[in-house]
């Protein structure tokens, strides 16, 4: 499958990967703060953004899209940085294509299966009448009423797109996304371990990876780092954008 993305800088490569329901523009701000040294690439994974939806949806098929990305545009050495479910994607393309990474950068996700958590979104998600929505700030006011945390908000309707005649739409594959959430918590298979320089970043209000993930993954990924990013949650790179640019320039550098 040809991703949509978007290139910044020269120099050594690097591939960004968003989380479930984001987009290459998630990662813009420190996409071209990384491109003052490097060749960066931001990546709108299958079925979100403005790449192509698909009836299939799994981290072997998006990690086999990452590897056909980087056969089209020539690369070698690549720093591979994945958010959430783009870290379970990078994760999964270290087993399958480990001799096109230079490094591994995972950001607030461990190799392991997570309890649905997702059901608040979805239902605000398709509660949306995107018909007879005018505006974005309508859709907002809308949202409101199930989700109460403006950051999230503002997060899920930068995936909404304005139809020529009319209404919205969602860019994401939304229907396939709800169908196939199940997988996205599911583990990630790791059958081997993976000797990549590997570094996981995590927020230190996040609940992602647990003090006892360490472990695990310190076996999985035997020459990985594990940092933690005081007062960030979830979306580190939009709470501490600064913090997470020092610790990935001082770990592939």
């Amino acid at each position: 499958m040809k991703l949509n993305f978007k290139t910044f800088g020269e120099g050594e490569p690097i591939i960004i990967l968003h989380g479930l329901f984001g987009s290459l523009d998630n990662w813009q701000t420190l996409g071209k703060k990384l491109a003052e040294n490097y060749l960066v690439y931001l990546v709108d994974l299958r079925n979100h953004g403005k790449s192509p939806h698909s009836d299939s949806f799994s981290y072997l098929e998006m990690a086999n899209d990452i590897a056909e990305l980087i056969d089209d545009e020539n690369l070698t050495d690549v720093n591979l940085i994945g958010h959430s479910m783009g870290g379970k994607t990078a994760m999964t393309f270290s087993t399958e294509f480990p001799h096109l990474l230079k490094s591994l950068t995972v950001v607030d996700i461990a190799p392991k299966k997570y309890p649905p958590h997702h059901d608040e979104i979805l239902d605000a998600l398709f509660s949306l009448n995107l018909d007879e929505i005018t505006s974005r700030r309508e859709a907002d006011t809308e949202m409101q009423k199930k989700i109460s945390v403006d950051g999230t908000r503002l997060f899920l309707l930068k995936n909404l797109d304005r139809k020529k005649e009319g209404g919205y739409e969602w860019k994401m594959n939304l229907d396939m996304l709800s169908k196939e959430v199940n997988s996205v918590i599911d583990i990630t298979p790791i059958p081997f371990p993976i000797s990549i320089p590997t570094l996981f970043i995590r927020g230190g209000n996040s609940g992602y990876i647990h003090d006892s993930d360490f472990e695990e993954i310190e076996r999985l990924f035997p020459n990985s780092e594990i940092e933690t990013i005081e007062n960030a949650g979830h979306w580190v790179h939009a709470e501490k954008p600064q913090e997470l640019l020092d610790l990935i320039l001082n770990f592939i550098d």
